[in-house]
């Protein structure tokens, strides 16, 4: 089978600086992919290059087996960047911002505004903001509108759900039920998942596979195989020290 993702020796330079260097590995079909890194090793860049936006200097991206720059299924792809702040008096209700997730697949919903309607119901039900519908999208907790970013990029139903470390200024709470929602998600209705984290615990705890980047792949495999001591202080260039949490600690996602 054909991977959602593949990266051979892929590299990129910006201004004459190395950002990425050789790195090579898949993503498969109902995979959820951790990627973990320090700041300024390449995380974003990474993720640039898989939705098409950069263009590699060195080695080959695939996209369901075709070059990002040619891939034209779009619909397939949902992706949820590092968190927005909407301001509070923009007239902008949830349901209309999730609609939106269907502009790129109008040529399958743009003659049937009761089934997109229907959709989005359904999309904002899943996420547990079924009774937000008409509220501004200004007007939410940080947690909900993240709630509304992932409903916004599932209304499509894609294959492939990218998040860019999607919990910055999201409170533990919300957190936990965000973390929830995406184990469910890939468990449960099959999403291929990639999600850039700095939450090393909650990335070894619900990923089937890890990713470590500093600038190079450090490590790909099976998350319990790396989260050691001498991994993180590899990966980190410091002598970092692993503390494990049981719940209900409020910081342990």
């Amino acid at each position: 089978m054909t991977p959602v993702v593949r990266l051979d020796h892929v590299g990129m330079v910006y201004g004459g600086t190395r950002v990425l260097e050789d790195v090579t590995f898949t993503i498969e079909a109902g995979d959820y992919l951790g990627i973990i890194g320090p700041n300024g090793s390449g995380k974003t860049t990474l993720l640039k290059l898989i939705l098409g936006l950069l263009e590699p200097t060195d080695g080959r991206v695939e996209l369901f087996g075709v070059d990002p720059c040619a891939f034209r299924d779009w619909p397939k792809i949902g992706y949820v960047p590092q968190r927005a702040t909407f301001d509070a008096t923009l007239p902008v209700r949830v349901d209309e911002v999730v609609l939106t997730g269907l502009v790129s697949a109008r040529a399958r919903f743009g003659r049937a505004r009761a089934t997109a309607r229907r959709k989005v119901t359904d999309t904002l039900e899943l996420v547990g903001m079924g009774a937000h519908a008409a509220a501004r999208i200004g007007t939410l907790s940080s947690g909900q509108q993240q709630r509304v970013l992932i409903a916004r990029a599932l209304v499509p139903e894609p294959a492939l759900l990218i998040l860019d470390e999607p919990t910055g200024g999201v409170d533990p709470e919300a957190q936990a039920g965000f973390h929830a929602l995406l184990r469910e998600l890939n468990a449960t209705r099959g999403v291929t998942l990639v999600l850039v984290s700095h939450d090393v615990g909650v990335v070894a705890r619900d990923v089937t596979k890890l990713a470590c980047l500093n600038r190079r792949v450090i490590f790909c495999g099976h998350p319990h195989d790396f989260v050691t001591d001498t991994n993180l202080t590899a990966l980190y260039g410091a002598d970092v020290r692993r503390i494990g949490h049981e719940p209900p600690c409020a910081h342990a996602g």
